[in-house]
């Protein structure tokens, strides 16, 4: 994280530069215009803690499964060709067991390769979780991105409102070494049932992570925004360590591979 030292500008002059993650940008509004597409669901058991709080990985699951029926449901070109980024959760409030929940979704914004997935979800008519996903659209046999289609472009871009957005990076630059800021480290394992089609480590699994930290740290649940960033693909028979490092005011969680290459990123900031 970078920060303005304090030689910089006139002497005995504070720097007013907020800390990084303290600018991440807010999601974008439901779009009054545009392709939306909803559907219901109930929140069930195996989707909550024990006290009966929607999980995190669980959000995740549903966000794969709304795009899915929105991708299938709009005639996307190439449906399936799509690997996730970035996904960040704004959560207001947790739904709880047996609660029923509206999944709204829509693009956000677009870029030449990528696109930006805004799901929003209601429990009991008021938002509660709020989420952004970056998509990058991939070709399956190379794994290489490919430019996003004249007719799929036509399709999204009303409800973006004209927003662009890169794919760059966010969390994952400027961190500190891994072994420093009271470093934590513990083994992860991987597991056949982590796995999704493509044969990487399905994108909801990233996101027990975060559930694991939480569930042995108590206190605050909500507001949080949650973010997991991918750097690169975990593959089975991966070896996988999780170095947890906390900063002012968020927790890193990194998913660490054998030769100390970082796979992924989480961030966590409550309040």
């Amino acid at each position: 994280m970078t920060a303005a030292s304090p030689n910089d500008g006139a002497q005995g002059v504070q720097s007013t530069q907020k800390p990084e993650y303290q600018t991440r940008q807010l999601p974008s509004v439901l779009p009054e215009s545009g392709r939306r597409f909803s559907v219901v669901r109930k929140v069930r058991l195996g989707d909550v803690t024990p006290k009966g709080r929607l999980r995190l990985d669980a959000v995740a699951r549903y966000l794969q499964d709304v795009a899915t029926d929105d991708s299938l449901d709009g005639g996307y070109d190439e449906p399936h060709s799509w690997v996730v980024r970035r996904t960040q959760m704004w959560v207001t409030n947790f739904p709880k067991y047996l609660d029923q929940i509206e999944l709204t979704t829509w693009c956000g914004a677009l870029g030449s390769h990528w696109a930006e997935r805004r799901t929003q979800i209601k429990c009991d008519g008021i938002v509660a979780i709020e989420c952004a996903a970056l998509w990058v659209r991939v070709d399956f046999k190379t794994m290489k991105p490919v430019a996003l289609s004249p007719e799929l472009i036509e399709l999204l871009q009303t409800a973006t409102g004209g927003r662009k957005i890169s794919s760059r990076l966010e969390i994952g630059k400027n961190l500190p070494n891994l072994d420093s800021n009271n470093a934590t480290s513990q083994d992860w394992p991987i597991r056949f049932s982590d796995m999704d089609a493509v044969g990487h480590l399905n994108n909801a699994a990233y996101w027990e992570v975060l559930e694991e930290y939480l569930g042995a740290n108590s206190g605050q649940r909500a507001p949080l925004l949650a973010t997991v960033e991918h750097h690169g693909a975990i593959d089975p028979g991966n070896k996988v360590r999780i170095v947890t490092q906390k900063f002012d005011g968020r927790v890193v969680l990194r998913h660490v591979l054998a030769d100390n290459a970082v796979a992924a990123v989480t961030e966590l900031i409550l309040g």
